[in-house]
């Protein structure tokens, strides 16, 4: 019976620790690394894993995006080692980090966990996606080796690092917009006095319409808030208005912001996030 590979974990945030604790339940011996106390002192530890997953901190600030903590955590990963980068990154980021680290394999897999479900998600995932940098046999190998570890899922994919991320950053920007669109078709249905309650009803049994963030107000207000949403479309704007140069889109994309932004300042909603990723002029009424 061949050994199980001895699998990695950098970063125990939601994300790290969920996909730890699966692989743990699975049989698998885990080796956690991280900041906080319990796992800072694994940190030489990591080298010597076979596959290592990172899912570490990807900012977006008023300076832009920033990859330097996923950076770090590529040079613990050891020599000829495999590291499956799960954090959210920009398109094109792995294919850099592997030009940077040669002496080891780096892949993409987007996560796709909810907060408050994590623990379920990261034990039964819709989808199984490794990006690999380059179609060279060792990138290859190291994806099916990768793929192999994971829970199994209905959909599994191997295709390019940058169509990867991709994949992620279009999971994320459909998740923001589809709860500002819902949140102004709220607005909509109260300037008529209309009962929201019944439209909810009526588009939770239509086949045709996404409706997870149908309900306009969610978990502490309105607007699209949590650790991920503010930060990876305000990435993703910056990234078309260089890449795309497209007018009306990056007005679509800033049309968006803005309203989010007020969504999120009427019911005081993740504010710190706000400021984190805009400043503090992003908390001030227009």
């Amino acid at each position: 019976m061949q050994k199980k590979p001895l699998i990695g974990f950098i970063g125990q945030g939601y994300i790290g620790k969920n996909y730890a604790d699966d692989f743990e339940r699975r049989g698998y011996a885990v080796v956690r690394y991280a900041l906080e106390k319990p796992y800072r002192n694994n940190k030489k530890k990591i080298k010597d894993c076979d596959i290592v997953f990172v899912a570490v901190p990807t900012p977006t600030t008023p300076k832009g995006f920033d990859a330097s903590i996923v950076q770090r955590a590529l040079a613990l990963v050891g020599k000829g080692k495999i590291a499956v980068i799960k954090s959210t990154i920009l398109p094109g980021t792995t294919r850099l980090l592997q030009k940077k680290y040669r002496d080891r394999v780096v892949l993409y897999s987007p996560e796709f966990l909810s907060e408050t479900t994590a623990a379920y998600d990261a034990r039964h995932p819709f989808s199984n996606i490794i990006g690999m940098p380059t179609e060279a046999a060792k990138h290859r190998r190291a994806a099916r080796e990768a793929l192999a570890v994971l829970p199994q899922a209905p959909f599994e994919l191997l295709c390019s690092s940058d169509e990867a991320e991709i994949i992620k950053y279009t999971h994320n920007a459909s998740a923001y917009t589809q709860i500002v669109t819902f949140n102004m078709l709220y607005d909509v249905a109260r300037a008529f006095k209309a009962d929201w309650s019944k439209i909810h009803a009526a588009i939770l049994a239509d086949p045709l319409v996404c409706n997870r963030y149908a309900n306009p107000v969610h978990k502490s207000g309105r607007g699209a808030g949590g650790h991920c949403f503010i930060k990876d479309f305000a990435a993703l704007r910056d990234l078309y208005a260089k890449k795309v140069k497209d007018k009306e889109g990056i007005i679509a994309f800033k049309a968006f912001e803005e309203k989010n932004k007020k969504l999120l300042r009427s019911t005081k909603k993740d504010l710190d996030l706000l400021k984190g990723v805009y400043g503090s002029s992003a908390l001030r009424k227009r």
